[in-house]
């Protein structure tokens, strides 16, 4: 099994879906940490491989690709053993690429605009950012209903995206028992994604950067 080299930042969802992936599919990771605070990514060898320079990038034998979901779909389609991550069922295939979609705009987006904007105005979103987090949760807890995973009987790239994204609430102050459909697959598929564990420790890493300074 090749190589493959990920330009990755270790706590963002983004990067840890990516690590998440490789790990299910069997993939290696040469992991290359660059550093968005100290703007290595506008360094103009990083722009030269990937001219938009967002995290992650995916370098396979010369051939780069960026956005996380799009690499999601690249590892398993080249790399896996079996569709059952992606399937090839066209109708199978759409919902995830439904659950998936709707994690980058509406799930990712609503933790973006509330706790994400902390990190770089040292501010919090204003309320109306929190009831659309809290609008995606109840949508993704009615998806969830009678499911075990969120797109289809097994689990998909859709669950470790989602799981990616949402783990965020590790590290804020929400409330997830609001949504005992989320809150009980929250709970399994940590269990069954492999590269959980290993993910885990750079996602609390996030926690002091999310925090109020206390006067």
């Amino acid at each position: 099994m090749p190589t493959l080299d990920l330009y990755y930042m270790p706590s963002p969802g983004a990067s840890r879906a990516v690590i998440m992936t490789a790990k299910a599919v069997g993939v290696d990771l040469n992991k290359k940490v660059v550093d968005v605070m100290a703007r290595e990514h506008l360094k103009p060898e990083f722009i030269k491989i990937n001219p938009q320079h967002t995290i992650p990038t995916l370098v396979d034998n010369g051939f780069v690709l960026w956005e996380s979901r799009a690499i999601l779909i690249y590892l398993v389609e080249k790399y896996g053993k079996d569709d059952s991550l992606y399937p090839k069922d066209p109708q199978k295939r759409a919902l995830v690429n439904q659950r998936l979609f709707f994690d980058l705009a509406t799930l990712y987006d609503g933790f973006s605009s509330s706790y994400y904007k902390f990190l770089h105005t040292g501010k919090f979103g204003p309320p109306e950012a929190f009831k659309k987090l809290e609008t995606a949760f109840e949508l993704l807890n009615t998806f969830l209903e009678g499911q075990v995973y969120v797109a289809g009987s097994q689990l998909t790239i859709a669950d470790i995206s989602i799981l990616s994204t949402i783990s965020t609430v590790e590290v804020v102050d929400f409330d997830l028992k609001k949504y005992p459909n989320v809150a009980k697959w929250y709970a399994n598929v940590k269990k069954v994604t492999p590269g959980w564990e290993e993910t885990l420790p750079d996602l609390l890493a996030m926690k002091p950067f999310l925090q109020p300074k206390k006067d």
